[in-house]
């Protein structure tokens, strides 16, 4: 169980247009995992995670996230549990969602364990989320397009361990924004 910002980094395979992200919402996203991960035990063998930003749709004037709801048709078609998650999901509609720091991120798996933790535990909410293997996709013009979608973002956490032969190339983008840099 998971969501994730939309946006692609190369060319889109799977909606939205190329080189392009959307508009995160990470408010609603920090708030829907929080809860939805208050509700774990109800959803015996589900890992409940955050994923790297990958798929559209990109091109949206509004902040948008992508719930997903397992990965075959039997959990996509268990109307039980597609029910139990729209709860969730309507619930958190239903909240007035808190502010809390917004974070770009780079770095990391598809499934990051440090930026699933930090969603569920931390303090920051995240938007676009540039895993390691698209980061060789950055260049300076979808880097600052990205910088741009994370509207309200001042900080850019770093899964640093993961980044490898990257760091300079990060350090040195991110050398052209004022965004508080941390290493995680």
């Amino acid at each position: 169980l998971t969501c994730h910002s939309t946006g692609n980094f190369d060319i889109a395979k799977f909606g939205g247009n190329s080189k392009q992200v959307a508009i995160p919402f990470p408010s609603f996203q920090k708030t829907y995992l929080q809860n939805l991960w208050k509700e774990r035990d109800n959803f015996d063998g589900f890992q409940i995670t955050i994923e790297a930003t990958h798929h559209g749709p990109t091109n949206l004037t509004k902040p948008c996230i992508f719930v997903e709801i397992g990965t075959t048709q039997k959990q996509w078609n268990d109307i039980e549990l597609c029910n139990s998650i729209a709860q969730i999901i309507e619930g958190t509609f239903a909240e007035d969602l808190r502010e809390f720091p917004n974070a770009v991120c780079f770095g990391g798996t598809h499934y990051s364990e440090k930026f699933t933790n930090e969603i569920i535990n931390g303090e920051f909410a995240l938007g676009t989320i540039v895993p390691k293997h698209a980061i060789e996709f950055l260049d300076e013009s979808l880097f600052h397009h990205i910088i741009e979608r994370n509207i309200g973002a001042e900080t850019a956490l770093l899964d640093w361990g993961s980044l490898g032969k990257n760091k300079q190339k990060i350090i040195e983008l991110l050398s052209t924004t004022k965004l508080e840099v941390i290493k995680i």
